[in-house]
């Protein structure tokens, strides 16, 4: 039996693409000037993730190990050119911000190594759940890196939701700091690494206060019972 706990803790937290795995760091540094910009990456890869899951766990059984792996990167890629043909064609705006980048979500190795380590040997409702969890994961992590960049680099947070994702999403839009100066650094390319680097210090940080916490009632029940005794 699937343990949809565990698959939760390691799609969203300690398995995170991003902060856990360091993979997808090309979008991650390139696009995340603005939570808008990250959170419309993070829901196009959701889509080729979730759709290759689907799709790659529906036909694991006729698939040969011999081919299997250029067969996922043509599902891969198919579906890659569909989500960029969508965006292109409804939220044309976030299509110019993101540019190539939705192409080389074709080389995003997160996609492929689940495809390889989760679709091909589990149902499709268990891979559906996997990649769901999985692209939330990456979507927040992106989100959170734009959201850093942007806050500390021009004080507003999702500037021009509505224009680069629609306007259901224009309530997003806040602007924190009324005429904010700004850290320019932060909205250019080094701003991902700074971002990046703060925000695994305080994953790492928060993992070990978590750790610390789960090992105290441990020892506290180890005493008790050697006192007892």
């Amino acid at each position: 039996m699937t343990d949809y706990r565990r698959l939760a803790k390691e799609g969203l937290w300690s398995n995170n693409m991003v902060f856990a795995q360091l993979l997808a760091l090309c979008p991650v540094m390139a696009v995340t000037s603005t939570a808008t910009n990250g959170l419309g990456m993070g829901l196009a890869t959701l889509f080729v993730l979730v759709g290759a899951n689907l799709i790659i766990s529906s036909i694991r059984h006729f698939i040969s190990q011999a081919v299997r792996i250029p067969v996922y990167i043509v599902i891969i890629a198919t579906l890659v050119t569909l989500t960029d043909m969508l965006i292109n064609a409804f939220a044309y705006e976030l299509y110019k911000v993101l540019g190539l980048f939705i192409a080389l979500i074709v080389v995003n190795c997160a996609i492929l190594g689940r495809a390889e380590a989760f679709a091909s040997k589990n149902t499709i409702w268990d891979s559906f759940v996997d990649s769901v969890l999985m692209g939330i994961g990456l979507t927040w992590a992106l989100v959170a890196i734009g959201g850093f960049r942007e806050i500390l680099g021009s004080g507003t947070l999702f500037a021009n939701a509505d224009l680069l994702l629609g306007d259901a999403f224009g309530f997003l839009e806040v602007t924190l700091i009324p005429d904010y100066r700004g850290f320019l650094i932060l909205i250019l390319p080094p701003g991902g690494f700074i971002a990046v680097g703060f925000l695994l210090v305080a994953k790492r940080w928060i993992d070990q206060r978590l750790s610390k916490d789960n090992k105290l009632p441990q020892e506290s029940a180890g005493c008790t019972v050697e006192g007892h005794g």
